[in-house]
């Protein structure tokens, strides 16, 4: 008998394009998961994309304690935790130590930390002058971007980019890293 494919907790707080860009993944069985819930910190277009697709979706405002959050995920039979633009920080529950991952905007260490999320993140990276940007994977840990990075995509600043044009380019290589990294993880969970 088939085990059932490993189940997906994703945390967001916006628009919800990464959860779709993962459950794309899934559809089209290049990443062998299913999403079993969907948590959002606030009412947000996230919520309505991830009801839309059928995924189990509530809304737990602010910032969720350590112990609440265990119990959320333990009841979703989490095996792997994923943040999709989730703006609040997480108090990683101990048995979920390893299994929270997160994906960031930009080549960590640099222009990360709280604050440095969306638009902030490409503002800086223009304004410092840097010739290359790109996204993150890491591990998450009680604080802000600094957990073990898992995977790094990169693609160049180029003259004249708004932090619209880099946000895009950005998400282009997010699109490929977080399915990436994902798949890599849960062959150890």
């Amino acid at each position: 008998m088939p085990s059932s494919p490993p189940k997906l907790v994703v945390l967001l707080s916006g628009g919800g394009r990464t959860l779709l860009n993962l459950q794309d993944r899934i559809d089209d069985a290049t990443l062998s998961a299913r999403v079993s819930l969907v948590i959002a910190s606030r009412p947000c277009a996230g919520v309505d994309r991830a009801l839309s697709r059928g995924l189990k979706t509530i809304v737990v405002p602010g910032r969720i304690p350590r112990g609440s959050l265990a119990k959320l995920l333990d009841d979703a039979h989490a095996d792997l935790v994923v943040l999709a633009g989730y703006l609040q920080l997480i108090e990683v529950p101990e048995r979920y130590r390893g299994r929270i991952v997160n994906i960031h905007p930009a080549l960590l260490p640099a222009f990360g930390g709280q604050g440095m999320f969306g638009h902030h993140v490409h503002e800086a990276v223009i304004k410092s002058g840097a010739t290359e940007s790109g996204c993150t994977v890491h591990l998450v840990d009680d604080r802000y971007d600094s957990g073990p990075i898992l995977l790094q995509r990169r693609c160049p600043v180029l003259p004249g980019d708004t932090p619209d044009t880099l946000a895009a380019r950005v998400f282009e290589q997010e699109c490929l890293a977080y399915p990436a990294a994902i798949a890599e993880l849960l062959k150890k969970c």
